[in-house]
């Protein structure tokens, strides 16, 4: 099993922060996703990694019938409670990988959200294509961390304090801007034999985190989850001591979400 695969199964451990840590998608994201796919309710959706239910309950609520699957028991039963109020809506306990649908199952959109990436990338464009019938739809995004020109100087400092940890990813700084970001899947959609890119859009917003709100925030990502206890302490410790000496105590995060559609051939 390869590390991304080893950690995928962290985020079970904070499914009750999860919800409320993360940042919702744009509302336009789903405008755009229903524009590009032509789907109405109340079309079938699957959703894959539907953690609790932060992208399903946009489209529940405008009337979809959706099938979500879940890998984490504690997300999918956070989902669950979410989600309860929609009887079109059914969260399955599973690995998509592992997933048997029934024969007969198909799909009008299937769909990701920061989600695809875990996905074992031999097997996840065939099986997708498996349960959509010729000119179906995938729809896969994320939400990133992103760098714009007018990026919060905060992460120049802490960058610093992650590369003194052995925790920086040895990348040039600062990223790239978002405009400038390639779209992560428009080039496997393409090279999978199985979809054609239909369309894709970005998105890119900003929220403003008091110390408590963003160590609440990292502590639902992979890789500080699965930190050394030390590590991870003495970086929060570096995080509180430069934001405690800002007037606000804040600091201003941006976000970026791609949003690619592909169309089954």
């Amino acid at each position: 099993m390869s590390h991304d695969r080893r950690l995928r199964a962290t985020f079970d451990s904070v499914a009750s922060r999860y919800e409320q840590a993360r940042p919702d998608y744009p509302a336009e994201l789903y405008s755009d996703l229903l524009a590009l796919t032509g789907v109405e309710p109340p079309a079938r959706l699957l959703e894959v990694g539907c953690g609790p239910g932060k992208a399903t309950l946009p489209l529940a609520r405008r009337g979809f019938h959706i099938t979500a699957i879940e890998l984490g028991d504690a997300l999918a039963a956070e989902a669950r409670r979410r989600l309860a109020e929609f009887p079109g809506v059914s969260v399955i306990t599973s690995s998509f990988e592992d997933w048997s649908p029934p024969a007969s199952a198909r799909f009008d959109v299937v769909y990701a959200a920061t989600a695809w990436k875990w996905v074992d990338p031999e097997v996840r464009y065939a099986q997708a294509a498996a349960l959509l019938p010729q000119g179906g739809h995938l729809a896969v995004w994320n939400a990133e961390h992103a760098f714009p020109a007018d990026f919060d100087p905060f992460f120049t400092e802490i960058q610093q304090v992650y590369d003194e940890l052995g925790e920086g990813d040895g990348s040039p700084w600062p990223p790239p801007r978002p405009e400038e970001q390639p779209d992560p899947f428009a080039a496997e959609f393409e090279a999978s034999g199985h979809f054609a890119v239909a369309g894709t859009r970005r998105y890119l917003w900003a929220r403003r985190y008091t110390v408590e709100q963003y160590i609440a925030l990292l502590n639902t990502f992979s890789g500080h989850i699965a930190m050394e206890p030390a590590t991870r302490d003495h970086l929060y410790r570096e995080i509180r001591r430069r934001l405690a000496a800002r007037p606000d105590g804040r600091l201003t995060r941006h976000w970026s979400s791609v949003l690619t559609v592909g169309r089954r051939l």
